[in-house]
């Protein structure tokens, strides 16, 4: 049991009613009309900043062994010279987009880094990228700005006209688009949106509270408010990542928590509908297993592609500074490459970034991906087969 208080439960959310007047007209059934008449009620989230959370020992235990872990991963991460650190953060953004049901391969998404031609879900999930990356480095002032800023980098390449911007109707979850009276959830009213969110901010930036528990709790809150009117969900888990590194559990990396929640989404989205009853316990568990499964996964994917660049290093001879070792380090966290980026990366000249591209594709390690000789790609086919089997991983449930 999860209290809170004097040992009261966690207030659910109350529920208001608001006028609605159709603007679809006469369209839908006769009964799908009279179902949508009439007012609506909207939820009204409790007030959280200066809430008591009283954990019980077996709660408190999970919670503390999960920040161990985390913990733990990000110091073994964070010392290898290989640069992990984008690979996570790609493989995070990829997760958290896939809960959304926006899939694309590593390929894809590679090639939506570049701007080259990818599908429309690779580009949404390099917004995703952006967002998360905007996420860490706003994780030491986490308010109402640096959200609207996460916000505004997932979305101003794809919405730019909601792009960083609370939103300014209401919005709901289930039930069809003609009205929000059959709802599965309806977010609480527009003109709420601003306090609740300086209320949430204020409870994150608390210090008296366990790191994990304070982010499980903030991020159901988050989602709850709905703040945005799309991708709440994919800047309520970048907030995760923000909070990781301001709790200081992920200084060095982001830990792909979205991974472990896609394991069993439906228990995560059930936690999410317990939070809003008054029970802080199943989101708690949520993320706490949900960081065990990305730690388990993040060790498998920093160990193969560690594999994968050993290997490299027996098929190619050359100094150690040399450009061709040094494209081999940029494959690991960009495997779609293009001879201008090879070029500005490892500030080269374009012939000798050419030499070092040849010299991996004589070792078999880069494959062109396009026809002719002119605007020509290579992919690292290693790298991505490892990133695709991390996301296959993350999609198995446990058993």
């Amino acid at each position: 049991m999860t209290s809170v208080d004097d040992g009261q439960r966690w207030p659910p959310v109350a529920h208001e009613e608001h006028p609605w007047v159709s603007t679809t007209g006469d369209y839908g059934s006769r009964r799908e009309r009279r179902l949508t008449a009439g007012p609506y009620r909207a939820a009204v989230p409790p007030f959280i900043a200066n809430r008591t959370i009283s954990l019980n020992g077996e709660l408190q235990a999970l919670t503390e062994e999960a920040a161990t872990e985390l913990t733990r991963f990000d110091a073994e991460v964070g010392h290898i010279t290989a640069p992990f650190a984008s690979i996570l953060l790609r493989t995070e953004s990829a997760s958290s987009s896939e809960i959304e049901n926006l899939t694309s391969g590593a390929r894809q998404i590679a090639l939506a880094e570049l701007g080259e031609h990818a599908s429309r879900n690779a580009r949404l999930i390099v917004g995703n990228v952006r967002a998360m990356q905007a996420a860490l480095e706003l994780s030491d002032r986490i308010d109402a700005d640096a959200i609207l800023q996460m916000h505004r980098a997932l979305l101003e390449h794809g919405d730019p006209n909601i792009a960083g911007r609370w939103r300014q109707q209401q919005v709901w979850i289930g039930g069809g688009s003609l009205a929000p009276h059959t709802a599965q959830f309806v977010p609480p009213h527009h003109d709420r949106v601003p306090e609740l969110i300086d209320d949430l901010t204020a409870f994150a930036n608390r210090v008296d509270v366990p790191v994990v528990a304070q982010i499980a709790v903030a991020h159901a809150q988050f989602e709850t408010i709905h703040p945005f009117p799309d991708g709440n969900g994919r800047v309520g888990r970048a907030l995760i990542q923000a909070m990781l590194r301001g709790g200081q559990l992920a200084r060095s990396v982001a830990v792909p928590v979205s991974a472990g929640l896609l394991h069993d989404t439906a228990t995560y989205f059930q936690a999410l509908d317990e939070y809003r009853s008054g029970n802080l316990e199943p989101i708690m568990r949520s993320i706490a297993e949900a960081s065990f499964a990305a730690i388990a996964n993040g060790r498998t994917l920093v160990r193969d592609l560690e594999t994968v660049r050993a290997d490299w290093h027996t098929r190619v001879t050359a100094r150690r500074d040399a450009a061709v070792h040094r494209l081999a380090d940029l494959l690991l966290r960009q495997p779609v490459v293009e001879s201008k980026l090879v070029t500005s990366t490892l500030g080269v000249t374009g012939a000798n970034a050419q030499i070092a591209i040849d010299r991996l594709v004589d070792a078999g390690i880069l494959t062109q991906i396009t026809d002719g000789r002119r605007n020509r790609i290579w992919q690292a086919k290693d790298v991505v087969r490892v990133l695709d089997e991390f996301a296959a991983r993350a999609k198995r449930r446990r058993e």
